[in-house]
């Protein structure tokens, strides 16, 4: 009984994030666990967002096609691995884009982060440790490219946004 519990969460839970994927108004962020399931991402405006990867999504992230990583953690952060051999060996370009502290998480980063997106020709996959900094920083870019506040907290959320929120919806008011 317990195996096909599991078996029918599994199901579940790929089907639900194929069919999310497939219709334009899925989330950003994805579930490194899930993504192991469905083995596959679909990147939304050529951008997935997740928390810290590890060796085997690495690998899915390769496989389905993507470019780069941009990591978005601090150096002094345990990634569990070293992520920059593993991504280069796969042949992804990996790219260190710290957010440390709530500083960081401002208009002008979202400006850089905008400028490094566009040198690349294929989808990239933004990470942090949970997804939270990520999000943040791309609600700041989606307000730098017309969206109005509510629409770029939206976005932000969908990019894996929660606890800086506030910080965010701050930040958002004083542009």
């Amino acid at each position: 009984m317990r195996f096909r519990q599991i078996l029918l969460w599994t199901v579940i839970s790929a089907v639900t994030v194929v069919a999310a994927n497939a219709d334009g108004d899925n989330k950003m962020h994805v579930n490194i666990d899930e993504v192991r399931v469905i083995e596959d991402l679909r990147p939304i405006d050529g951008i997935t967002s997740s928390g810290q990867p590890d060796a085997e999504a690495f690998e899915i992230v390769a496989k389905t096609g993507y470019v780069a990583v941009i990591d978005m953690r601090g150096p002094d952060e345990n990634r569990g691995l070293d992520e920059t051999a593993v991504v280069e060996e796969l042949g992804l370009e990996y790219i260190e884009f710290p957010l440390v502290g709530g500083a960081s998480i401002s208009f002008a980063n979202a400006r850089q982060l905008d400028t490094l997106l566009a040198d690349f020709d294929g989808p990239v996959l933004l990470h942090c440790g949970s997804g939270n900094r990520v999000g943040a920083i791309l609600a700041l870019r989606h307000s730098l490219q017309g969206a109005d506040d509510e629409d770029a907290l939206e976005y932000g959320k969908s990019a894996g946004l929660t606890s800086l929120e506030p910080l965010v919806k701050n930040r958002l008011e004083q542009d």
